[in-house]
């Protein structure tokens, strides 16, 4: 252990207790070592679980329990045999306090959940809201452990622990993510025996555990007994690496066993993935390369593609005589950084990664394996293949799925004290806190060296840098020479070997990637997935794949952090978040569900942007339509024979079936290798799909899916997928707005109707007028449009007598959005607030009908915004509407950016169902709409609306060509085309209940589960929206592409009457 001096004055007063002590972190705890069982015999090792052990003994369970608001409450003497707890509740271990219904539960983002408590003056803690919670329970010792070392194993403990066996002190805890065992075999009795704990809120550790997450108390993870012989292993290295001499083909295994006795051999043996044995010490004869280890020759290496894992089991022999036994999973990797990149068996892997919390929306901190092995199920599916641990150590199970599922880890230390700044107050430059930044990073490393899916170090997070870091540092790569160490605070010139900054811009990230710093470039978090987010993710990746030293990063993050519960408005679930709890709750409100799926883990409508610019599989058009494309295997360590292309040939707006072929590539492309391929059965079958129809948008949809089942994945399932347009969208023209024949006012064109329609041989105009003080009615083939003549808007639309639009809610124009989490972010919401209601002053309405159109336009003075906007609405013969919005700006006006630029309408709720002809299925945007193909959807209105936590900007589609509102009974209501690509939704809730206003953060937060639909469905029609933005959700715009400028704005669309 590295020994550190402690100056007098930065020495705690012995008179403090150990829990605001920060340089006395344990008492009588077990040294750190690495995570493992010792078995009885191989035959139980085999077995793989230590519940199978006659030595091991859970402890999970209901304990008695005591919980007090303010530590000084606490029993004092609790921990007596003969203590009274027959008044005490029943608690679950592992459990939470707040999540059992103890205390509030605080969210905070930046800064300590003590902050309306008392000040941050680290070491301090104090007494009062410090929640304490006593813990008894008796258990009786199993007859053969009589002779044995038994201890007591405690996964996670929340902020600290204190131990008593039969009314003894055993011991003390802190650092609440990595598990703390005691040595009891001392205080213990035949038969029963009592053991108590006390958990604490907080203490001075806690300075160091200032998390982005929710702030709980309790005990999390596994918990319980195990006996040992008193002869025993002490601690198992395992270093199993890849030579590169030999081209990664041979492996290096060294197997390091401490003893703490002598006398004792220790013997390994190495199987492969079928049980056959590959090498072995204490009984073969392995081949020894230079005294370090055990050279393999021809071994299957480990990596994220392909996750091959040998099974190591040493075995303690003390006179011939089995001891214990540890089983080992073992996986061959090499893990460097050469020429400015960090490289896994030589090949600079890309890390397609997410940020995790080790959070559970039931259970809070205690998260099973089950629901484990659900996140790493959900990662497969959207080809995340790198997860950093943030930002603490993981349960351990964590990193054995891992190593068995094939994730890349950076495995991260317990650290963040963000709420002490990154300057002078930072502890990473106090004295008296430098021993516990260097413990948490050893026992960090101590426990999980083991895992071939850890092939980073980070030292911890947001927690400034000084001399406490690079200390730490230093340990760490003491410890392991075989992993590259990372701390983002560092930046480029720190003692960190990866330059991983977080939330870095698009620029930046491209000027470091160009320049020489030897560090490569992995974002530790970037692309900030909060709310509907993930715009413009695309631009990221095209980065990362133009420039090499840029590899990529962690999204931030995986999932949200809602906690499930009931809405106080409806009922219904909702998904909580900071400031729901509490009535002086210290919150940060919901800046902690930034996920890629949600709590209960369902995909968020970004997860599949995600899993589209993550996959490992690309095509490209190398001449489609002559049969030729170019397939690119962006894995490096496995061909495409595991996968099966299928090719779809689709007419995109006909009723005829799909032309399907599909492909195989045996072992054609190599990693990293590039196919052009020449098929001419595709050039054959496209030339005939575009002859058969000649104006339908044709395309060819490229998919690859699993040829067999692999682990957690099904067969078939699709890992790679792109769509080419080969026949583009013929957009329909629109007749000008001029009159063509004979035109007349609408008065003198009303009463030559009546006077026509007197003479029997001839026969009426196709137009109908009633011209009023109030408003212009127009009637053409079943459509009757009425403008207001005091609003200027068409306030009624009639077909065939049936109201198309809500009573009295017209269709107007719309440049506003319910702000979503990064606009708010960005002050968007205060920014464009000019364009919340904009006032228009109607200055003008004309009309004229002629032979072929009727014309009603209306000018509106926008003093606000410094417009004029013109209406014009022309009814056609069909019954068709042209609604053309047309906005001049002044050219001198500095105005800021609008949300959106369109029209929106209100219908009857019965109007509840869609088909649309554009992006989908999952609601999309100008920067977030790749995943989307282009195609005719069906769905429900009812659906549209995406259940983020908190209600925000949902529902719309890109590219449409074609977008229809109906009643399904009926088979009528609207469609809604245009000359060009636009934007469409419909929701059953207006703008303004998905709108928080100017503050988002409320009295009581605003939840999905809180909103009842409303007696309608409101439909936008757009031509553009702004995007999403991803950069963070602070300040962040989207790219300027994907802006709504303020100038001079033109936008036609048609309202035709729909017929099923």
């Amino acid at each position: 252990m590295l020994f550190l001096a402690v100056t007098a004055a930065s020495a705690v007063s012995a008179a403090e207790p150990v829990w605001r002590n920060p340089e006395l972190n344990q008492q009588n705890r077990e040294p750190r070592r690495a995570n493992y069982f010792a078995y009885e015999s191989r035959a139980v090792a085999e077995k793989g679980s230590k519940s199978a052990s006659s030595r091991y003994l859970s402890m999970e369970g209901m304990w008695k329990f005591n919980f007090v608001k303010n530590y000084t409450d606490r029993p004092k003497d609790f921990f007596k045999p003969d203590y009274d707890d027959s008044s005490w509740t029943d608690f679950p271990v592992p459990g939470l306090f707040e999540i059992n219904g103890y205390g509030d539960r605080i969210y905070r983002n930046v800064g300590y959940a003590w902050a309306t408590t008392f000040e941050s003056n680290p070491p301090y803690i104090g007494e009062t809201d410090n929640y304490t919670g006593s813990y008894r329970r008796t258990f009786t010792l199993p007859a053969d452990w009589k002779g044995s070392e038994v201890y007591f194993h405690v996964g996670s403990a929340t902020s600290n622990l204190t131990l008593w066996v039969n009314g003894k002190y055993v011991g003390y805890s802190e650092d609440s993510k990595v598990a703390a065992e005691f040595n009891i075999t001392k205080y213990l009795k035949s038969g029963s025996n009592v053991i108590a704990m006390q958990v604490m809120r907080w203490c001075d550790g806690s300075y160091l555990e200032d998390q982005d997450f929710w702030r709980f108390t309790g005990i999390a993870r596994e918990v319980y007994l195990y006996s040992r012989p008193k002869t025993r292993i002490s601690d198992l290295r395992v270093t199993a690496d890849l030579l590169e001499s030999t081209g990664f083909k041979d492996g290096l295994l060294d197997v390091s066993v401490d003893m703490n006795a002598k006398g004792l051999t220790a013997e390994w043996t190495l199987e492969d993935a079928a049980g056959h044995t590959v090498c072995s010490q204490g009984g073969g004869a392995p081949v020894a390369t230079d005294g370090k280890g055990v050279r393999v020759p021809g071994v299957k290496a480990w990596t994220a593609e392909t996750p091959y894992l040998y099974t190591l089991y040493v075995t303690l022999k003390k006179g011939g005589e089995t001891v214990e036994v540890v089983r080992q999973k073992v996986g061959f990797r090499n893990v460097s950084i050469k020429g400015g990149q960090l490289l896994v068996n030589g090949q600079p892997v890309l890390i397609k990664g997410a940020d995790r919390h080790e959070l559970d929306p039931d259970g809070g901190y205690v998260v099973s394996v089950e629901r484990m092995i659900e996140d790493i199920k959900i990662m497969k599916r959207l080809n995340i293949n790198a997860v950093r641990t943030c930002h603490y150590p993981d349960d351990p199970r964590w990193y054995e799925l891992c190593d068995e599922y094939g994730l890349y880890v950076t495995a991260e230390a317990n650290i963040e004290s963000h709420g002490m700044g990154y300057g002078k107050e930072t502890l990473a430059k106090r004295k008296d806190f430098q021993r516990a930044h260097v413990e948490r990073n050893e026992a960090n490393v101590m426990t999980l060296r083991n895992h071939p899916s850890i092939i980073v170090w980070s030292l911890g997070n947001e927690a400034g840098y000084g001399e406490n870091f690079e200390v730490a540092y230093d340990r760490v790569k003491a410890i392991d020479t075989t992993r590259p160490v990372q701390y983002e605070q560092a930046g480029q010139n720190g003692k960190t070997d990866i330059f991983c900054p977080m939330y870095y811009d698009y620029k930046p990230c491209e000027n470091y990637a160009k320049g020489d710093n030897p560090r490569p470039l992995i974002q530790c978090e970037y692309a900030h997935a909060m709310g509907n987010s993930m715009g413009g993710f695309k631009e990221y990746w095209d980065l990362v794949r133009k420039y090499p030293k840029y590899q990529g990063g962690y999204i931030w993050d995986f999932v949200d952090q809602g906690l499930r519960d009931k809405s106080r408005v409806t009922g219904k679930e909702i998904f909580t978040y900071g400031g729901d709890y509490g009535r002086y709750p210290a919150s940060d409100y919901n800046f902690n569900c930034n996920g890629i799926i949600a709590p209960d883990r369902r995909l968020n409508p970004h997860a599949h942007e995600v899993q589209y610019y993550y996959q490992n599989v690309w095509v490209e058009d190398k001449g489609i339509k002559e049969g030729r494309f170019e397939v690119y295997n962006e894995n490096f360590f496995r061909t495409l024979d595991y996968l099966k292309l299928t090719v779809k040939l689709v007419a995109l707006d006909s009723d005829k079936p799909a032309t399907v072929m599909t492909y195989d590539f045996a072992d054609i492309i190599k990693p990293q290798a590039r196919l052009t391929v020449e098929h001419t059965p595709l050039r054959d079958e496209l030339a005939a799909v575009m002859q058969q129809n000649p104006d339908k948008e044709i395309a060819v949809e490229f998919s690859f899916g699993l040829r067999e089942a692999a682990p957690l994945m099904d067969k078939g399932q699709v890992v790679a997928r792109r769509q080419f347009i080969v026949q583009p969208y013929k957009f329909p023209t629109v007749a000008e707005e001029k009159c063509s024949g004979k035109c007349t006012e609408a008065a003198e064109a009303a009463t030559k109707v009546k006077k026509s329609a007197k003479k029997a041989n001839e026969a009426p105009s196709v137009f109908t007028v009633r011209d009023t003080r109030s408003h212009i009615a127009i009637t053409a083939a079943g459509t009757t449009m009425t403008v207001g003549r005091w609003t200027g808007w068409i306030d009624y639309l009639d077909v065939d007598g049936e109201p198309m639009l809500l009573d009295r809610e017209s269709v107007t124009p719309e440049f506003w959005r319910a702000p979503t989490d990064n606009d708010y972010g960005a002050q968007l919401q205060r920014k464009f607030a000019v364009w919340k209601d904009p006032q228009m002053k109607l200055k003008s309405v004309d009309h004229k009908v002629c032979d072929s159109r009727a014309v009603v336009k209306a000018v509106f003075d926008m003093p606000d915004v410094k417009a004029t906007l013109t209406m014009t609405y022309t009814l056609l013969p069909t019954g068709e509407v042209v609604v053309r919005q047309k906005l001049a700006a002044d050219s001198e006006a500095k105005m800021p950016d609008m949300f959106r630029y369109g029209m929106q309408l209100q219908m009857p709720k019965k109007y509840g169902d869609i088909e649309y002809y554009g992006r989908g299925p999952v609601e999309n945007y100008a920067d977030r709409n790749s995943s989307e193909f282009i195609g005719v959807y069906n769905g429900s209105v009812k659906d549209e609306y995406f259940q983020y936590i908190r209600p925000q900007e949902s529902g719309n589609h890109t590219d449409i060509r074609r977008f229809t509102v109906y009643d399904k009974t009926s088979g009528r209501g609207l469609t809604f085309y245009s000359t060009a690509p636009m934007e469409c939704s419909a929701l059953h809730y207006l703008v303004s209940d998905l709108d928080d206003g100017m503050n988002k953060d409320k009295k009581h937060g605003n939840h999905s589960g809180d909103l009842t639909e409303r007696n309608l469905t409101q439909v936008h029609i757009q031509q553009n929206q702004l995007g999403l933005a991803c950069v963070n959700s602070w300040g962040a715009w989207p790219l300027e592409n994907y802006r709504v400028h303020y100038g001079n704005r033109d936008f036609t669309f048609v309202i035709k009457p729909f017929k099923k």
